[in-house]
């Protein structure tokens, strides 16, 4: 591809520049690069620990905070979204004949189906079996080309097929160990990668219900120009674009009590008190970013 051409090209002017200096120089810069990499990665590590759910909370909660419930999943309604995660997606799968696109961390499929159009091909991948399926009826319903993959990445990775472009929404807050998940969804991608994720940790909308319940005070790093600094220490050049979407006022579900005290770690007799914190809440845009890079 001319892109990957030109990325080479650079990559060798480079690489014939710093040979030009002395063996210990390029010894020294080496090591301070690879230094410098792991420090930023192991940050990263250490502030998603910090998110941790304390052993006796944890230990108690009637179910695991960590399961999604498939309905907040499922695509529906407007997937054509004005956000620069699905144009930058759109931007390089342009002039492709029958283009494919990777989801990894898919759910229902949200996010890849708004890229079909121009899509007709598409791969998911989750921990649900659940997600899968309805990505498949999604797909079937759509008259689209789809394979679904069942496990955790990037430790499936040679299960899965390389794509045009890879997406990753809302997944990396969830990965500790940031720099082989980004260097497996590089590797998969033809042309380009974009994922999207909060400005902060997706549960920072809870830190006040944190308190209130559980008297806990929660983290307020890492953010999403930390992702980005692990995304280049991989050696990709990539680009941050912060956005906001709307989130318009309306009633409380009873699937949105369940899902706030399945997260909070609160047995079913506390809805009541769940879903008058909810409803007490004024609604906010969401702060979000699209990080991306090309192949």
């Amino acid at each position: 591809m001319q892109n990957a051409g030109c990325s080479h090209t650079s990559a060798s002017s480079q690489q014939l520049a710093r040979d030009h200096r002395a063996p210990g120089e390029l010894t020294r810069s080496g090591t301070n690069v690879t230094l410098m990499a792991n420090a930023v990665a192991q940050r990263w590590a250490d502030d998603l620990a910090s998110w941790g759910i304390p052993d006796h909370i944890l230990s108690a909660a009637p179910q695991s905070p960590w399961i999604h419930p498939v309905g907040n999943f499922t695509p529906d309604g407007n997937l054509f979204v004005d956000t620069p995660s699905r144009h930058r997606a759109l931007d390089a799968l342009d002039g492709i004949d029958s283009p494919s696109v990777l989801d990894v961390g898919c759910g229902g499929g949200r996010g890849v189906f708004g890229l079909t159009p121009p899509a007709t091909h598409v791969v998911g991948v989750d921990q649900q079996q659940e997600m899968l399926d309805v990505v498949n009826a999604q797909a079937t319903d759509r008259g689209l080309s789809a394979a679904t993959v069942l496990g955790k990445w990037p430790a499936v990775a040679d299960e899965t097929s390389i794509c045009d472009v890879v997406i990753c929404h809302h997944v990396v807050y969830n990965v500790g160990d940031l720099v082989p998940f980004i260097e497996a969804l590089t590797s998969h991608a033809r042309r380009r990668v974009v994922l999207e994720l909060p400005i902060r940790h997706p549960l920072s909308h809870l830190s006040d219900a944190w308190k209130r319940f559980w008297d806990l005070d929660r983290p307020v790093t890492p953010t999403a120009p930390d992702a980005l600094a692990v995304v280049q220490s991989t050696g990709v050049s990539a680009h941050l674009e912060e956005f906001e979407t709307e989130e318009p006022a309306r009633e409380v579900t009873d699937l949105d009590v369940e899902h706030t005290r399945i997260r909070l770690c609160l047995t079913p007799d506390q809805d009541a008190d769940v879903r008058d914190f909810l409803q007490r809440r004024q609604p906010r845009p969401r702060s979000l970013a699209a990080i991306w890079w090309d192949i």
